[in-house]
């Protein structure tokens, strides 16, 4: 077969229960241990990829689940693409948007696996792969700034703590959990702990309204670089107006779920910073469109994270070392989050909070620790073509 084209051949699903060092809370709830469900897509060649779906077990983030997921992967997006010969991993995207518009984080699990599928083919590194396919034509960087996130915590000296752990571990941004409920002091004297070390921001996961000015304004006086999501995900007009009363940027997370949303944020002004999430908006394909959108807007972007596994950590870098994505993003070392990784070379920072981008390995510059994975697994389908 060409090189240019990729023809799938086999993919096998398997859920695996990963479980984190910690348990991580939001204003949506507690994880404890990640339920993930990943891909092992091989073409008519035997070239093969691996690629991770990022939806939650419970619809809190977004309405989609693992188990939804499974069924959207297993009952439509598989046999659609299956034994399906394609030019380029756009033609994945528009395939599947067409038939499955719904179910973006099912999709882009495939998409984003023919993605690195293409690229291993090509024998080119996936950030090299999408770099070429992003209208700015800029080379990828060699390293990406990493910032982390910290969950919801009862005591206000823990959070603290916490805080000044981060900063001297070297991480570039450090994003607090927060709700209407949640007690400012603690912010504020983790703020003066910070000082210049990093850039501290909060997340709402849309868990504030129009009401709660009073608090809202309390969290602009505290010089933040950014107010992550403060309002509900569809309320453009609600942000754009608060936007215009704060001096802090708001930063769009779950209102992005496409290109024409970002043009939304844009046109309306509703926000100055976009939290960019692959797997919301149904994968690359509409990840570099608003990455450039973004871009010739002046809009800067970062990578956030879904509490991912060492394969889908492996995509965010990637799409982190696209030149718009200027913030520092959610790409944490493995060890943050897990005991062992299921990647045979673990994702590690060094001392500045830089993380190397696999720029001279083909494809996602990772190898799956199948023994491990095979530990894991507690569901598995393979699907052939016929």
């Amino acid at each position: 077969m060409s090189q240019d084209k990729t023809q799938l051949a086999r993919i096998t699903l398997r859920e695996i229960r990963l479980p984190l060092v910690e348990p991580f809370r939001t204003a949506t709830g507690t994880v404890e241990a990640r339920r993930v469900i990943l891909l092992e897509l091989s073409d008519a060649d035997g070239a093969t990829a691996w690629s991770e779906c990022v939806a939650d077990a419970v619809p809190s983030y977004t309405p989609e689940t693992v188990d939804g997921a499974w069924q959207a992967l297993t009952d439509w997006i598989i046999p659609l693409v299956l034994d399906k010969s394609f030019a380029h991993p756009t033609d994945v995207h528009a395939a599947l948007v067409s038939w499955v518009p719904d179910h973006p984080m099912a999709r882009a699990s495939v998409e984003m696996g023919t993605w690195a599928l293409a690229a291993t083919r090509r024998q080119e590194s996936l950030a090299r792969f999408l770099a070429r396919s992003s209208d700015l034509g800029a080379p990828p960087r060699k390293s990406v700034a990493t910032g982390i996130a910290l969950g919801l915590t009862s005591n206000g000296t823990d959070m603290v703590n916490q805080v000044r752990l981060a900063a001297a571990e070297g991480y570039r941004r450090i994003k607090l959990k927060i709700s209407p409920q949640s007690d400012l002091g603690p912010i504020r004297e983790a703020c003066a702990q910070v000082g210049a070390k990093a850039a501290l921001s909060v997340d709402a996961n849309g868990s504030f309204s129009t009401d709660d000015m009073t608090v809202l304004k309390e969290i602009d006086a505290m010089g933040l670089s950014m107010i992550e999501q403060p309002l509900d995900a569809k309320d453009f007009e609600g942000h754009a107006e608060l936007q215009r009363s704060l001096r802090t940027p708001i930063c769009l997370d779950e209102s992005i779920e496409s290109d024409a949303t970002a043009e939304r944020m844009v046109r309306l002004h509703s926000g100055r910073i976009v939290n960019m999430k692959a797997g919301r908006v149904g994968g690359f394909t509409e990840a570099v469109a608003i990455h450039d959108r973004c871009r010739l807007a002046e809009i800067p972007l970062w990578c956030g994270g879904m509490l991912e596994s060492g394969i889908g950590r492996a995509y965010n870098v990637a799409l982190a070392s696209l030149p718009n994505f200027t913030l520092p993003g959610d790409i944490s070392p493995s060890a943050r989050y897990w005991a062992r990784d299921i990647v045979t070379e673990p994702w590690t920072m060094d001392s500045e909070g830089m993380v190397m981008v696999p720029v001279e390995r083909a494809g996602t510059g990772v190898d799956v620790d199948r023994a491990f994975v095979d530990e894991l697994v507690v569901r598995e389908s393979a699907f052939s073509a016929s």
